[in-house]
């Protein structure tokens, strides 16, 4: 007996000797994921899902860049309301929220990215997800500068490594650095890898010629943003990028098609769905004038004029009247408060339509049609149209990229009027008709920059990407807008330039904060101007 007791003494004694090779194995959680375990594609979508949410929320670029920039227009007005900001540069209710929303949410497709990228730089079998983790990373990156000017960007992203107050990095240190990176990410993707699963751009599905010619696109579009900052660097760019090869048709386009079923809004669609106010957001009178003076065939596509009086006005289940002849855009700057900037006291108003209560004072002027109103429409990152732009103004500006402008220029409108069929079958302009009105209308040389430039306007605008919209405009300074002055507005009636950066930045990274905000020529505020824009 007690021999029998003594082994088993002896063997207990043992048992956890023999045990510790698995040890790790045995106190791991099998429902939990690991770094060799978990799946980086499944980051990929997240990536793009926050980029394109970043500018595109209810309380996104509607309310900025696409009435800053004359796009859009209301007559909404007062600090409670949240279009007032945006058409007449007022504080709103949203402002300082909005501050934050490119901000928090691109950094937070920026950082998925880089953890894609942690993830895989050791797996030589994930090296194209490597790669497009970090052209991610550049493109949510230069989104962030465009709008805000210098950010955290090599301290950033170091939350695990204990970097929770990053320093601000210049623009002009960033944009070098984003293109360098962007350089030899795009040059290593390879068909003989594995390609990435999980792409959320629509018509990718991974596919790694499609993502190269991304790449090189996206390189080429920074490049053109150095054209009055650094025109060497803009020049060195521009030409790699149209050596490596950029978008070659729309089908290429770079857009994510949301899935309001899902979760995964379209919140310039969830915005103009929504009735309570937003029936004064109209299509401006900039926007059309410019479709009506150039017969575009956009115009009886993109816009409506609603029924009669305030109930039609106010809902939107029955379409208004397209026909091009009788779209009116709003101009931009006015309200319904009576006074000097009441609409009806503009030049040329139309008159209101209904009677009695049931009265609407904008009731003529036009509204975007219901494919723009869709919870599930897609939000565009960038576009074969902007590209085949970009390359007419790069030859134009003497750079090797290879073509004619005109040759570039002509593609360009065409891709850009097809490209709105990405909308549905009720806006859709067929490629004959597109390339019959981009050959009606060629490039004149001696007025090139302007048209090219009204036409990256106009496709990114009508597009609902206002960002790029906006960072356009003020690389280029077309079109030729004219400021709204509006009584109590935060940009002394200048066209807002820069957003300021989100007030916590004041608070919680107040060093570095006040670093980059003594490098802002007139302070953090909404006319200071980013490096670039000169």
């Amino acid at each position: 007996m007690k021999k029998r007791l003594l082994s088993i003494i002896i063997l207990a004694g043992l048992l956890p000797l023999s045990c510790t090779d698995d040890f790790d194995a045995l106190n791991t959680d099998p429902t939990k994921a690991s770094g060799e375990s978990f799946d980086a594609n499944l980051l990929l979508p997240s990536v793009q899902y926050n980029h394109v949410a970043a500018t595109a929320g209810y309380n996104g670029g509607i309310l900025f860049q696409s009435m800053w920039v004359q796009l859009l227009a209301s007559t909404t007005s007062g600090a409670a309301n949240y279009y007032s900001n945006g058409d007449k540069y007022v504080i709103s209710s949203n402002t300082n929220s909005y501050l934050a929303s490119t901000w928090n949410t691109d950094f937070r497709a920026a950082s998925l990215a880089y953890e894609m990228e942690q993830l895989t730089k050791d797996k030589p079998a994930l090296a194209n997800l490597m790669n497009i983790a970090i052209i991610m990373q550049v493109q949510t990156i230069a989104t962030i500068s465009d709008t805000y000017g210098d950010v955290p960007y090599t301290e950033a992203l170091q939350a695990k490594s204990g970097i929770t107050l990053p320093a601000y990095d210049t623009q002009e240190s960033i944009y070098k650095s984003l293109l360098s990176r962007l350089e030899t990410a795009t040059a290593a993707l390879s068909a003989d890898a594995a390609l990435p699963t999980n792409d959320a751009f629509a018509g990718y599905k991974g596919d790694v010629t499609k993502w190269k010619k991304y790449g090189y696109s996206l390189m080429l579009k920074l490049a053109m943003r150095l054209t009055k900052a650094d025109p060497a660097t803009a020049k060195t760019y521009a030409e790699k990028a149209a050596a490596g090869g950029t978008f070659a048709s729309v089908a290429d386009d770079a857009y994510v098609v949301m899935d309001d079923a899902n979760g995964y809004t379209n919140g310039y669609g969830a915005a103009l769905s929504t009735p309570a106010d937003i029936y004064q957001v109209r299509w401006s009178k900039t926007l059309i004038d410019y479709l009506q003076a150039n017969n575009d065939p956009r115009l009886g596509k993109i816009a409506e004029v609603p029924a009669a009086g305030l109930t039609a006005n106010q809902e939107f289940t029955n379409p208004g009247n397209s026909a091009p002849a009788v779209q009116l855009g709003l101009p931009n700057g006015y309200d319904m408060n009576g006074g000097a900037t009441d609409i009806t006291a503009t030049a040329g108003y139309p008159g209101g339509t209904g009677t009695g209560a049931n009265v609407t004072p904008i009731g003529k002027y036009s509204r975007p049609v219901a494919a723009f109103r869709a919870r599930s429409a897609p939000l565009f990152v960038l576009t074969y149209a902007e590209t085949e732009l970009l390359l007419a103004e790069a030859v134009t500006r003497g750079y090797a990229v290879g073509g004619t402008a005109a040759a570039h220029y002509k593609n360009g409108v065409s891709a850009g009027i097809q490209s709105l069929g990405r909308y549905g079958a009720t806006v859709e302009v067929t490629a004959a008709t597109a390339d019959a009105y981009a050959t009606a209308h060629p490039l004149v040389a001696a007025n090139a920059l302007k048209q090219i430039n009204e036409q990256i306007w106009a496709t990114t605008g009508i597009l609902f990407n206002f960002n790029e919209s906006w960072n356009n405009w003020k690389r280029s300074g077309y079109p030729e807008l004219k400021p709204v002055n509006y009584v109590g507005n935060f940009s002394g009636g200048a066209i807002p330039r820069r957003q300021p950066y989100p007030t916590t930045e004041a608070t919680q990274n107040s060093a570095n904060y006040g670093d980059a905000i003594g490098r802002l020529a007139s302070g953090d505020n909404w006319v200071s101007r980013v490096w670039w824009d000169k």
